[in-house]
């Protein structure tokens, strides 16, 4: 370990009161047992999973009916089966720790309008609507989905679903209707909430026509809840019968709780669809709510009634670890529309709201780098204490900027999982530094190592495979019609079958940090030598003119042929740029990371949340149509695949 990179070291008073060492207090009182530092502690964890999450269920205080004693009766990947006797429920666990009068929820709008809603609030509306979801005939196992942006009413739409034990299923407003059916059809769903519309870069953009065509693609729907965003009087759809939003949330009902077997579905996330249909990956009530207690105390050290900003769209799991905040009692700060509408409101409304965790993309953090925003010279900070980095990998820069430009008293506490599980495989330790440019370890009950093509450990310093050897209780219960687990199989344990590959490469160090460079199917690898695009990005994106970069590597026969895509300012001298950039890269990396080719391109395509579609561009190169390489209604601009696709046929013809 080099201490020249360490930029944060915790302060004996976090070491202290943190809930990883209320735990390992906890663990000596009841168990006996004591750990030689954070690796030894994670080592036990993952060696015994029956005493770890045991010990954790028992730690949370989980709220249950049933014999908690049996914790994983089947430890098979995939099939694993956790306390096959519990049952409980993942919105009773939101809300037992209500503060009443105290703000639950606190949600900018883009035109800066603030709302506020105490957890009585939260409470009362939540209770209504699931009434309401009950006289409409929603039971347990019935599917709701709904088509809402990030806003108070998704919170109170996925309680109340959940309150219920119907299985809930978002997407952004913005999704494209392709994408959107795609989605919900294969849930045979029987509710449908939707807004009319939602707000962003200051336009309205009205969905009520693709309610309306959504309705005639999904006959399984029986009723329609309907919320006006845009307009308090834009008619509804006609089709199936229509419940205001108001309306359903009006009165005082109970709110209460269904409790469900362990393994009850609760949501269905789906993958992002750019290269098939998207899966519907079933997660279920006491996986979500046993890992993401355990997230928030023993990684991340969420705090009671401290408010928390995470900066997400609803088809992204991240909205779902958001809400999850609600579970250690968190106020949680919504921005609604384009949360960089203007570029200082993220950092502004964490200063407003007096944000103590702060999730953002790697991404933002790169454009108020480029920008030279100094949020720490603009607005007060002084509440907030910790930014989890998503999305992307950070690089180091981008650590030295937070430490540098934010405070140094920050923890930067990135993070990796993914959807597939709704939860990180490494990420924060309150208790070790943090290295610039690398996350601090693999994550308690994570069983997550780095292999090789052959199925073995790599030795610490050397990039491999990311697998996970051994269950996690958020892993899916299974993928929507696939009862099977064929697809499943093939999805994850294809290339190992004793192990899940997550399909990202990483590296891990002898203090236990690690390193993911992106994705293995989009890791470049120029002649033997593995090139991860995140360290192109760090060097060819600090270039001003630059406003994004997308790199890929293609197999053509014998050949490998990798370009380089940059989106520019206007008006920008192509010729001197594309010198300047090689230059840069020769220096900062190696003559090896040198791209074939530099094409200059009007924009990057992404995911719905933001992903860079490298291994959809590569296969468009390496021939397929554009129809094949991606779904167009699961990408931000489809438009540009046809002019990627125009460029790639043109350096093909002959004499071009």
């Amino acid at each position: 370990m080099s201490l020249s990179d360490v930029i944060w070291e915790p302060p004996e008073a976090l070491v202290q009161s943190c809930g990883l060492t209320r735990f390992f207090r906890f663990l000596e009182q009841t168990r006996g047992l004591h750990f030689d530092g954070y690796l030894d502690f994670w080592r036990w964890s993952v060696a015994d999973l029956d005493a770890f999450w045991g010990a954790v269920f028992e730690f949370e205080e989980i709220l249950h009916d049933g014999d908690s004693s049996v914790v994983l009766a089947d430890a098979s990947m995939p099939g694993a089966r956790w306390f096959p006797d519990v049952r409980l429920n993942y919105a009773e666990h939101l809300m037992r720790r209500s503060l009443g009068g105290e703000t639950a929820i606190v949600y900018e709008a883009e035109d800066g309008s603030v709302l506020e809603m105490s957890w009585a609030e939260l409470e009362r509306q939540a209770g209504a609507l699931a009434a309401t979801l009950r006289r409409l005939g929603i039971a347990r196992g019935d599917r709701v989905v709904a088509l809402m942006p990030n806003c108070p009413q998704a919170v109170i739409a996925l309680i109340a679903c959940a309150s219920v034990g119907a299985v809930w299923s978002v997407c952004s407003p913005e999704y494209g209707l392709s994408g959107i059916v795609s989605r919900f059809e294969q849930l045979e769903p029987k509710l449908l909430i939707a807004v009319d519309g939602h707000r962003w870069n200051g336009r309205d953009h009205d969905r009520s026509e693709q309610v309306a065509a959504l309705l005639a693609e999904l006959p399984t729907i029986e009723h329609l809840l309907w919320v006006p965003q845009i307009a308090a009087d834009t008619p509804a759809p006609s089709g199936p019968p229509v419940t205001a939003w108001l309306d359903a949330t009006e009165g005082h009902e109970p709110l209460t709780f269904a409790r469900v077997p362990f393994d009850h579905p609760l949501w269905v996330l789906f993958s992002s669809g750019t290269t098939g249909v998207p899966k519907g990956i079933v997660h279920g009530h006491g996986g979500i709510v046993l890992d993401h207690l355990r997230a928030g105390s023993l990684q991340f050290d969420a705090q009671l009634g401290e408010p928390t900003l995470v900066v997400a769209t609803t088809s992204w799991m991240v909205w779902n670890v958001h809400v999850s905040g609600l579970l250690a009692g968190e106020r949680l700060v919504i921005l609604g529309g384009n949360p960089m509408s203007e570029l200082d409101r993220i950092w502004r409304v964490t200063a407003q709201q007096r944000v103590g965790r702060l999730g953002i993309g790697a991404g933002y953090i790169l454009a108020s780098m480029k920008a030279d925003l100094r949020p720490a010279e603009q607005f007060d900070l002084s509440s907030l204490r910790q930014i989890g980095p998503a999305g992307s990998p950070l690089p180091a820069d981008g650590y030295h900027w937070i430490s540098q430009r934010v405070s140094t008293e920050v923890w930067p506490a990135a993070g990796s999982g993914g959807t597939d599980v709704c939860a990180a495989f490494v990420g924060g330790v309150p208790i070790l530094p943090v290295r610039a440019g690398r996350m601090q370890a693999a994550c308690s009950g994570v069983a997550v190592e780095a292999w090789g093509e052959d199925g073995r450990p790599v030795p610490p310093g050397t990039l491999g495979e990311m697998v996970i050897t051994k269950p996690m209780p958020s892993m899916p219960l299974f993928l929507w019609g696939d009862r099977d687990h064929r697809r499943l199989k093939e999805t994850y344990f294809s290339l190992f079958p004793q192990a899940w590959r997550q399909g990202d490469f990483i590296e891990f160090d002898t203090d236990g940090s690690c390193n993911i460079p992106g994705r293995s199917d989009s890791t470049l690898n120029r002649r033997g030598v593995r090139i991860g695009p995140a360290e192109l990005y760090s060097v060819v994106e600090r270039f001003p003119e630059v406003t994004e970069a997308l790199v890929v590597g293609a197999e053509l026969g014998d050949e490998y042929y990798m370009p380089l895509f940059i989106a520019a300012v206007e008006h920008v001298d192509e010729s001197d740029l594309r010198t300047r950039v090689v230059a840069a890269i020769r220096d900062a990396l190696s003559p090896r990371h040198v791209p074939d080719e530099i094409i200059f391109v009007p924009g990057i395509p992404h995911t719905k949340t933001g992903k860079k579609l490298e291994v959809p561009i590569k296969r468009l190169i390496q021939g397929v149509s554009v129809e094949e390489a991606a779904d167009a209604g699961s990408i931000d601009r489809p438009e540009l695949l046809e002019v990627y696709a125009g460029l790639i046929a043109h350096r093909r013809a002959p004499g071009a």
